[in-house]
């Protein structure tokens, strides 16, 4: 069998998948985090291709069986009419669960104390010791939007820290199934939460929260799921966390939210536009903290060992037949 990689090689897993024999590995150099064309005759035999984004000459590999990809999100494979060509794909959940929550409980924190502000203050000498710097989270309650990997570890690292957690999804909280994670992390029962919200049950999920967290993939039903209505249903005194996809909340209702103060302020870390211009009002509003996509990334420290991990228990679990971790489904795929 032939492993296509186009992604930075991890040398040691590497190695050891070699030891076997069993496989012929096809390292693309340098690797690539956008999509391109390969040359036809040196992908056509490769059944396992491990990448980030398929060639965009897919149509040329027609031995290929699994795609495993090294991101979370999947939209790079819609186009692509995997189920009808009868191939499978798995994704990289659980990479990023641990940097990601941790980015979640730094932002409440720094949230709830405007740490922002207070940077301003030492830079500008000014001796504040007022009330507003000093609130606890303990007690307060999170809602988190979809409840993945990163909401998962998300809700055990809020509970250590005595916050009450409640979770919106679609048909309740399961069992965290085929997943991929780091031991000792997450719900893998699903027994953490609090409250467990329903389809149906947004307004008063979002109406108790002192922190909504979305953490849910983009796709065409969570697209501009959260509007004007949704942000007017949350109190004044909330906080707004996105470190999922800058899409899923609207634009436009989200500037007027902070502006307008429907909402105390946000963390925002995924966005409109990569780079977001300069002229953007997100980057200068005061109760905005901004950062660049760095909640989770390629340059996580870990992150690259995770992947390759989730990567060769993969490979074992496909030489043996057994069910693929964090395999997407044909829904999902087609981006339902």
């Amino acid at each position: 069998m032939k492993v296509l990689i186009d992604v930075p090689i991890e040398p040691e897993v590497l190695a050891r998948l070699q030891e076997s024999g069993r496989h012929t590995f096809d390292a693309v150099v340098p690797p690539a985090e956008v999509e391109r064309e390969l040359p036809a005759e040196r992908i056509c035999d490769a059944e396992v291709l491990f990448c980030t984004f398929p060639p965009t000459n897919l149509p040329d590999m027609p031995a290929l069986r699994w795609i495993q990809i090294a991101s979370t999100g999947y939209s790079q494979l819609f186009r692509h009419s995997l189920p009808t060509r009868g191939i499978r794909a798995t994704n990289s959940r659980g990479c990023f669960d641990v940097p990601i929550a941790e980015w979640n409980i730094a932002m409440m924190i720094n949230l709830a104390r405007n740490v922002r502000q207070l940077i301003r203050n030492q830079d500008a000498r000014v001796w504040d010791r007022g009330a507003v710097f000093q609130r606890e989270i303990r007690g307060l309650t999170v809602g988190i939007w979809g409840y993945g990997g990163i909401g998962r570890e998300t809700a055990r690292l809020a509970r250590h820290l005595g916050l009450k957690v409640h979770v919106l999804v679609r048909e309740g909280v399961r069992p965290a199934g085929l997943v991929y994670q780091v031991p000792g992390t997450g719900d893998p029962d699903g027994t953490l939460p609090h409250r467990v919200f329903r389809s149906g049950e947004e307004k008063a999920f979002l109406s108790g929260l002192d922190f909504l967290i979305v953490a849910m993939p983009l796709t065409s039903a969570t697209e501009g799921l959260i509007g004007e209505a949704e942000l007017r249903s949350l109190p004044p005194h909330a906080f707004v966390l996105n470190p999922a996809r800058g899409a899923i909340i609207r634009e436009e209702p989200l500037v007027r939210a902070l502006r307008e103060g429907w909402i105390a302020g946000a963390a925002l870390d995924t966005h409109y536009r990569y780079p977001m211009p300069p002229e953007h009002p997100l980057w200068g509003l005061p109760n905005v903290i901004f950062t660049p996509h760095i909640s989770g990334s390629s340059l996580s420290p870990n992150f690259r060992s995770r992947l390759w991990d989730i990567f060769a228990l993969n490979l074992g679990r496909y030489e043996r037949g057994e069910p693929l971790l964090n395999e997407l489904t044909a829904q999902q795929l087609s981006g339902a």
